[in-house]
């Protein structure tokens, strides 16, 4: 069991906004916050939750080497960067993990970030990798429980959420074939990609836990002819290739969030 934690978004809840601080004072306070509340000497994985445009993230990143040599990290890593960022980061301190979010209905950093991931051995994580939960056949009614923030997300609202039941459905189909669950055939998809993706699914309740794990089952199973009849039949269905925004009703993020990936 290892421990990875993501800090960089700072809250301030009497304004009801957030912001980005990739300060070395702040990475520090928060690591040492979190070693404290964890009750460790080391945190296995440090992420930086985000690049604020407004600082140079080589000063980020030589910030976090010097908790890596004070033994307080063991390893960094970056979310939502882009592939010159990427390469910029890794120059300074070796990066290990980069996530983003990609699944089968969100697969636009595959083009430029993956293969950079690759080209410098660094792990890709998948955050979000079953849609915030819609392509499991959940959320698909529009309702949510009180405080739910996916109520806020245009692919989950009204007209948007209607015209995307197909895509789940069509997940649904394809998991009904393969005789898994939706859950496992997102994941399957994923893992089938290389050995270098981890999938980083939530999982809030033990049954969660059981289905996520059964996509390593399924992952073997997947062959490309079989992939190539799904793209086809993803195509016919959404009209655009899997993944392309293009396919899919509503952007990724709603306007509220004030926070932006790096340039």
């Amino acid at each position: 069991m290892e421990a990875a934690s993501n800090p960089g978004i700072v809250l301030s809840p009497s304004e009801y906004r957030r912001s980005l601080d990739n300060g070395p004072d702040c990475a520090r306070q928060i690591c040492d916050a979190s070693l404290r509340r964890l009750g460790v000497e080391q945190i296995d994985l440090y992420y930086v939750h985000r690049v604020d445009k407004d600082r140079p993230v080589e000063e980020r990143m030589e910030g976090l080497a010097g908790l890596v040599d004070e033994g307080k990290l063991a390893r960094i890593g970056l979310w939502e960067v882009s592939a010159e960022t990427l390469r910029r980061a890794n120059a300074v301190h070796l990066v290990s993990a980069v996530q983003t979010e990609c699944s089968l209905w969100s697969r636009g950093p595959e083009a430029e970030v993956l293969s950079t991931c690759r080209e410098l051995c660094i792990g890709f994580v998948p955050y979000s990798p079953l849609g915030r939960g819609f392509l499991t056949g959940r959320f698909q009614d529009g309702q949510f429980e009180d405080g739910d923030f996916r109520a806020s997300l245009p692919r989950f609202q009204d007209e948007a959420a209607q015209a995307n039941r197909r895509i789940a459905d069509l997940v649904a189909m394809m998991a009904e074939r393969k005789g898994c669950t939706p859950a496992q055939l997102a994941l399957a998809w994923l893992l089938a990609q290389g050995r270098d993706i981890v999938p980083s699914p939530g999982t809030k309740q033990p049954k969660y836990l059981r289905d996520n794990v059964g996509a390593v089952a399924v992952t073997p199973n997947l062959h490309p002819p079989e992939a190539g009849a799904w793209r086809s039949a993803w195509r016919g269905c959404a009209g655009g290739a899997m993944g392309d925004p293009r396919s899919v009703s509503g952007a990724r993020r709603g306007s509220s969030i004030a926070v932006s990936l790096a340039a």
